[in-house]
């Protein structure tokens, strides 16, 4: 056997058992973990309760006849993920509501409302013959401090000011102008889940008013934002936790994407899960 084509062979023999163990491993992570997919998305209803608020002649309405069928797309797409559950940000504490407005969905007795909750779970879990949708959203606990803060008219107005006024201004991470207008749905969603803005979004919640001091060395902005940001997350996932997924379960969760530079943070480091990136399985969706 001459010696190039031997060395040829050599090489593809390698290949094919590094994928082979590849394929192997990824099956037996499967096997032990959760599956995970997150999906951040705006807010389809625009309530403009987030910082970054949204001018009216920048919405849409996603119950257009073009963006039903960006979404129809969309759904199609997830659903190539197979989910077993699929969560949702709504309250856990009217979860048994959620799921009563899904049950009547299912049988063609409810309109879905513009938000995301519906427009994409409703849609996506009914697509995957599920009988339940998983409200998980919660909010944080504060520190008695923070408490006492909240109602006294001076500290109040004196930490707003500085909140919206803060020296650290200029690092705010600001994301670029959204792309469901002139790209479509799938476009803003998959720039909404891109790593790197993900990651420099967390950095927004380390400064201006995380610094904020009433007198110094007292932790006021620390204090703060561990309620109303970190701890409101970290209760957020144990709420998914106790979803009931087992090993080899596929969970999607579909969440505003300012809270997955915690979540997606906690899914990476739990033992629990193994979390795939959106665009695995979002990769084209028509615009209209």
């Amino acid at each position: 056997m001459p010696l190039k084509f031997s060395k040829y062979i050599g090489t593809m023999i390698y290949k094919l058992s590094a994928l082979i163990s590849t394929f192997l491993f990824s099956s037996f992570v499967s096997a032990q973990t959760i599956d995970v997919l997150t999906v951040g998305t705006f807010h389809f209803n625009f309530p403009n309760l987030d910082v970054v608020k949204i001018e009216k002649g920048e919405q849409i309405d996603v119950t257009e006849d073009k963006y039903q069928q960006q979404l129809d797309a969309i759904v199609t797409q997830l659903s190539n993920f197979n989910p077993t559950h699929v969560v949702v940000e709504h309250a856990y504490a009217k979860r048994e509501g959620l799921q009563e407005s899904y049950q009547q969905y299912k049988r063609g007795t409810f309109s879905l409302p513009r938000s995301e909750v519906y427009q994409l779970g409703f849609r996506l879990a009914n697509t995957n013959d599920l009988n339940q949708i998983y409200a998980v959203d919660a909010w944080g606990s504060n520190y008695e401090n923070v408490e006492l803060a909240i109602k006294d008219e001076e500290k109040t107005r004196s930490f707003a000011e500085f909140y919206k006024n803060n020296p650290d201004t200029h690092l705010r991470y600001t994301p670029t102008n959204p792309l469901y207008k002139s790209e479509g749905i799938a476009a803003e969603l998959l720039a909404l889940n891109d790593p790197q803005r993900i990651q420099d979004s967390l950095g927004n919640y380390l400064i201006g008013h995380f610094k904020y001091e009433f007198k110094e060395g007292d932790y006021f902005g620390v204090d703060f934002e561990t309620g109303r940001w970190f701890n409101r997350n970290l209760r957020i996932f144990r709420n998914i936790q106790r979803i009931g997924a087992k090993p080899g379960d596929r969970v999607v969760v579909i969440y505003g994407a300012g809270h997955m530079n915690l979540l997606n943070t906690f899914f990476d480091a739990s033992p629990e899960y193994h979390r795939v990136e959106l665009s695995d399985y979002l990769l084209d969706a028509p615009e209209s």
